[in-house]
């Protein structure tokens, strides 16, 4: 007889409900969130191998999904805001009554966006591209505090950019004769130097994380504009390529495709969805900037979108084009080439490799 559990896993203990193939409850309770606490779970009710478990995605989901995989069971671990929008008492909450839910979910095969467990190296690639993120965010705040103090007192900031500590040399000499001023200078280069500082450490143990990726890790930077942050951030998030089964749905994933309103005979195209991994999406915008330079491959395609439709119409555009690229490489395990510069044929890939391959002809014969 076929048994469906439903597990509510958090930090200490993990609420679950087993349900047999007709809906009756055969079995509730907590175990500890441990290794040996599912093992007693599964000791417990004497679940055979390949019995389905729902999860809700969280902290504690992949660590309990990995243990359970290594039992023999089948894990599945539900995105949150499906588990959210399809619960049936949405306004009553308690950890038994998301294990039930979770569990009659799984019983009737309503859940669809099933979440991507990825191996623990990648789970630990990850999470150091988060610190770093966070940091490079405290960076930033820093030097906007200290740009906006100076403009508040009438006086411009030196350069454009307060990224290295010879220009904080610089400011802090300049407003030296305001003893406030200075004061407050000190305490927001006290804080960027020590980011600056946690950001180096971290992109040496990126560097040491990247070895067993070092052919895609290469093979993602020959794309102009694609540095090592951006291959590494995309390296994480697709993790295995192979589960995106076209490109269209690895920009669907990285939230670069338009949203849909079809309603009769309507059919409205909006702007991008931007669900999915954001931190991918911005990454890839990021790398679409270099578009804007004039021996970009992609540049004829930018400048025409940038006339016709905008600037920041034209990087969008230019990361969902990268995406596909990108993820082309990956799946087929290829280099970055003019021949295969984007997925689809027609008049746009022609002209763009005829006119890129025109300047590349003019810039070697100069």
């Amino acid at each position: 007889m076929a048994r469906y559990v439903g597990l509510d896993a958090h930090s200490k203990r993990c609420v679950y409900v087993i349900q047999d193939e007709h809906g009756k409850v055969v079995g509730e309770g907590s175990v500890p969130t441990t290794t040996e606490g599912l093992l007693l779970l599964r000791a417990r009710y004497e679940l055979p191998a390949g019995t389905r478990v729902a999860l809700e995605s969280g902290t504690m989901a992949f660590f309990v999904a990995r243990v359970l995989g290594r039992m023999g069971l089948d894990p599945l671990v539900i995105d949150a805001h499906e588990v959210r929008s399809k619960a049936l008492r949405p306004n009553q909450k308690s950890d038994r009554r998301d294990a039930l839910e979770l569990c009659e979910g799984l019983r009737r095969d309503s859940y669809r966006s099933i979440v991507h467990v990825p191996p623990e190296h990648i789970e630990r690639l990850r999470e150091t591209l988060g610190r770093r993120r966070h940091f490079v965010r405290v960076k930033t705040m820093q030097v906007n505090a200290v740009k906006r103090l100076l403009r508040a007192a009438g006086l411009q900031p030196l350069g454009r950019s307060l990224g290295t500590n010879l220009a904080w040399e610089k400011l802090l000499l300049a407003v030296a004769v305001d003893p406030s001023l200075h004061a407050f200078c000190i305490a927001h280069r006290a804080v960027w130097r020590c980011v600056h500082e946690q950001i180096a450490t971290l992109e040496t143990s990126l560097d040491t994380q990247a070895e067993p990726l070092q052919r895609d890790f290469d093979r993602l930077q020959t794309v102009p504009g694609v540095g090592p942050i951006v291959a590494l951030t995309v390296l994480a998030v697709f993790s295995d390529v192979r589960r995106f089964p076209t490109a269209k749905h690895a920009a669907s994933y990285a939230g670069l495709v338009a949203s849909t309103y079809d309603s009769g005979e309507r059919v409205q195209h909006g702007r991008i969805t931007r669900r999915g991994s954001s931190e991918l999406r911005s990454m890839l915008c990021e790398a679409a900037h270099h578009a804007g330079h004039p021996n970009h491959p992609l540049n004829p395609y930018f400048s025409s979108l940038c006339v016709r439709r905008g600037y920041k119409m034209a990087v969008v555009a230019v990361a969902h084009r990268l995406c596909r690229i990108l993820y082309a490489m990956l799946r087929h395990g290829t280099d970055f080439s003019l021949k295969k510069l984007a997925i689809e044929q027609g008049h746009f890939e022609h002209t763009t490799v005829r006119r890129y391959r025109r300047k590349l002809t003019a810039a070697m014969s100069a």
